[in-house]
């Protein structure tokens, strides 16, 4: 659910005044979010992916086909490790998904979603205008 303008006011002045108290612990907080997670991931695929031509390599030439074909494996999972962890990374900017961290929503639902908490929200204000005005 979205925070009320007031509510976003209240977090915005609690931000401000954490960066002027203590501003090495407010940038350690800003880097620890979903996208510093994916984005070590991606690496770590990366270095797996690595590890797998290095251990397809040596199975060559070593002429052990199981060891060709584990680092064959290798290679194929950190591929798909990373490239599963490129795409639920949140761009620059863009605030991470609302549900669980790395669950993809479908399109349509998050529309809908919004539009039902839209509708809920203002029925909301409607009836507190209503009992205000009485």
């Amino acid at each position: 659910m979205p925070l009320s303008e007031h509510e976003q006011r209240m977090l915005e002045q609690m931000e401000r005044a954490l960066y002027a108290e203590d501003p090495k612990f407010a940038t350690a907080l800003e880097g620890s979010g979903l996208r510093t997670y994916t984005r070590r991931r991606v690496y770590q695929a990366v270095a797996g992916f690595l590890v797998g031509i290095a251990l397809l390599m040596a199975g060559m030439v070593a002429q052990q086909i199981w060891v060709s074909v584990v680092g064959f494996l290798v290679m194929l999972g950190c591929a798909v490790l990373a490239v599963t962890g490129w795409r639920k990374a949140p761009k620059p900017g863009e605030q991470p998904a609302a549900g669980a961290p790395g669950a993809p929503q479908a399109r349509g639902q998050g529309r809908q979603r919004r539009s039902m908490m839209d509708r809920i929200e203002q029925r909301w204000q409607r009836r507190r205008d209503e009992q205000g005005g009485q």
